[in-house]
């Protein structure tokens, strides 16, 4: 069975990865694996299909994450993404948000691992595509390792081959998402038994890492490692992936170049109806520790005038950039981390 299965990737995540992000990633690292943000498979199936699954052709490979409950909604969902060309298809088993849990999904989902397994295989059948699942480590005062076991056992059993383990447990009620991610501790241990009991299974770890060379010092106790906030932070982070988990060239360029090479795509984007707030929200988080960034990000981020060119203000916003260059601060070295 096909699978992305990747040394690095970058997590799914509501308001950031979008397909515009997701292209910023690319001109980074040709090879980082990238996540939709999730998608109800009820927002695909009763909903404008085009608006969530759209993406450009260089962004692959990318995999499409779907929240949803019902096993015969979820199939149909999953083959609506083969017919825009995924080629995986993620369940999202980890999300603790209130909006998610009225919805019967994400970490909630733990507790019923013969629905997920049900999910995974009519999903497999409907669309012929590999399935994965993202969830936690427990839920609640459901955190010991043999709660985890069982999930994934269960879930397995129905061709789940490849599980991103979140290395948290999700409180349901009385913490935030944004909470949830910081406050439960991190038990990396808990992933690495995982992947000890389940040798046959692509397990990755997810959860507080923040650079490259912690991400590749985890590989020989899992097959992946997944970033998340620190990517949305500074994207940058990403210039030297291809040449540290996949043995080619690094990103040659610099954050301004990559910059000016979207212009046109932010062009093209504007001229297709696309949300400007949406365009402009993935340079945002760029520049930082550089020279001007400031300026750069705040220039970007003033309202939108009526028949205003993105591509023209942000443009102008490089001009704060001197020189084009990026600061030593920012630049990531591995020459000490082993091959």
């Amino acid at each position: 069975m096909f699978m992305h299965s990747s040394p690095i990737s970058v997590a799914p995540m509501m308001r950031y990865t979008h397909r515009f992000f997701r292209v910023l990633i690319r001109r980074l690292s040709k090879h980082t694996l990238t996540y939709t943000e999730m998608v109800t498979a009820a927002a695909i199936n009763h909903g404008k299909a085009e608006k969530f699954l759209r993406f450009e052709n260089e962004e692959q490979p990318v995999v499409l994450q779907l929240g949803g409950d019902n096993p015969q909604e979820m199939a149909r969902a999953a083959k609506t993404g083969v017919e825009f060309g995924y080629r995986e298809i993620n369940i999202n088993a980890g999300c603790p948000s209130d909006r998610v849990q009225s919805g019967n999904f994400g970490a909630c989902l733990m507790a019923d691992p013969h629905l997920v397994a049900q999910m995974v295989d009519a999903m497999h059948r409907a669309s012929g595509l590999p399935v994965s699942v993202k969830t936690r480590i427990g839920i609640d005062d459901q955190d010991e390792y043999a709660f985890l076991h069982k999930f994934v056992e269960v879930v397995s059993k129905a061709g789940c081959r490849r599980f991103i383990i979140h290395a948290r447990k999700a409180i349901l009620a009385g913490l935030s998402p944004a909470q949830n991610r910081k406050i439960p501790p991190l038990k990396y241990e808990t992933v690495f038994n995982l992947k000890n009991d389940f040798p046959d299974l692509v397990i990755e770890l997810n959860g507080g890492i923040v650079d490259l060379q912690t991400a590749h010092s985890f590989l020989n106790r899992v097959d992946g490692v997944m970033l998340g906030r620190a990517i949305t932070d500074d994207p940058f982070i990403l210039h030297r992936a291809d040449e540290l988990f996949f043995n080619e060239a690094p990103f040659a360029g610099t954050m301004a170049g990559v910059v000016e090479g979207l212009l046109d795509d932010v062009e093209r984007w504007q001229s297709e109806g696309e949300p400007p707030s949406l365009i402009l929200h993935p340079f945002l988080s760029l520049f930082k520790g550089v020279a001007g960034g400031k300026h750069f990000r705040r220039a970007v981020s003033q309202p939108i005038k009526p028949a205003e060119s993105l591509a023209n203000r942000i443009s102008a916003a490089l001009k704060f950039i001197q020189p084009k260059m990026i600061a030593d601060a920012t630049i990531k070295t591995f020459s000490t981390i082993p091959r």
